[in-house]
């Protein structure tokens, strides 16, 4: 065994990016040993965390969107493992990716395997955990509704243009948010409890999050009737709405809603009436950027 190691969990969708390819073959003439690994259905990345584990990897590489780093890097917290995860981002929004300063060419990512690892927080509810953001309202309907074709043809414009075209479904949901020394209620258009920065595209729910104070930063909009048009009018236009925003940094926070919400975790859907998000500190071990705008307080760990 080397240490100069890592597996690659790719997902299917891209058996046959030559950029991938090109990429893994340079890392492995620099010295490192490169295995690679597909995704075919849902399971398949826990699964092959767990026999990377068992066969000795201490370095696992995500290759994929959102969805499929927030599998792996579950699966890796959720181990106890002291293995570290690096970002290969491969997908349409790579919303954490993006955050972090990870860089999107595939060469650049993959440098960050020489980079040492930090300990980075997860976000948890209802027993199942993520690493980038959980949204709720308006804006998890979208994400969760834009085709996989838009997103071929527009990339991450696709959510918006989602959300502009579907504004004659808007409306709020009434929900109720308790935390230590934080209490809101009344109706909201979207929600992000964060432990990266945007979501949806592109889109600065949590600018503030860091990934390393062990703390979830909350964004609610809320929905007074003016806001409705106001919005719409803003986004059209192209203006920033993020004066329109309650904010909050919490160690942990309840959400209650009478009629239920649907919550988006880094693409995993979730619905309930009745949610605790808690931060769990120093969950992962990743490499990110030296300078990545999303690290405040953690350690480098050689």
């Amino acid at each position: 065994m080397t240490e100069r190691r890592a597996l690659l969990i790719l997902h299917g969708k891209q058996a046959l990016n030559d950029d991938v390819r090109d990429a893994v073959n340079r890392k492995r003439k620099h010295g490192w040993e490169l295995d690679v690994r597909l995704t075919w259905e849902g399971g398949d990345a826990q699964r092959l965390v767990a026999e990377a584990l068992a066969a000795g990897h201490t370095q696992i590489i995500a290759g994929g969107g959102d969805g499929t780093l927030r599998d792996i890097a579950e699966a890796l917290a959720l181990a106890d493992s002291d293995a570290s995860l690096t970002i290969l981002p491969l997908g349409t929004a790579n919303d954490f990716a993006r955050s972090a300063g990870v860089p999107l060419e595939t060469e650049r990512a993959l440098d960050l395997l020489d980079v040492p690892a930090r300990t980075v927080d997860m976000g948890v509810v209802d027993g199942q955990m993520f690493l980038n953001m959980a949204t709720g309202g308006f804006g998890s309907q979208v994400t969760a509704n834009t085709s996989e074709d838009l997103k071929k043809v527009l990339g991450g414009a696709a959510y918006l243009f989602t959300g502009l075209s579907r504004f004659s479904e808007l409306k709020a949901a009434y929900g109720e948010l308790n935390g230590p020394d934080f209490h809101w209620r009344g109706d909201l258009l979207a929600l992000g409890i964060g432990n990266g920065r945007q979501a949806g595209g592109g889109h600065p729910l949590c600018p503030d999050a860091l990934a390393d104070d062990g703390l979830l930063d909350i964004s609610i909009l809320p929905a007074p009737q003016e806001i409705v048009g106001t919005l719409k009018s803003l986004l059209e236009g192209g203006l920033g709405i993020d004066n329109l925003f309650v904010r909050a940094r919490l160690p942990w926070v309840e959400l209650k809603s009478a009629e239920g919400l649907d919550i988006n975790l880094d693409g995993e859907p979730l619905r309930g009436e009745s949610l605790r998000f808690e931060a769990r500190p120093g969950a992962l071990r990743i490499h990110l950027p030296a300078h990545s705008p999303l690290l405040g307080q953690s350690k480098r760990i050689g």
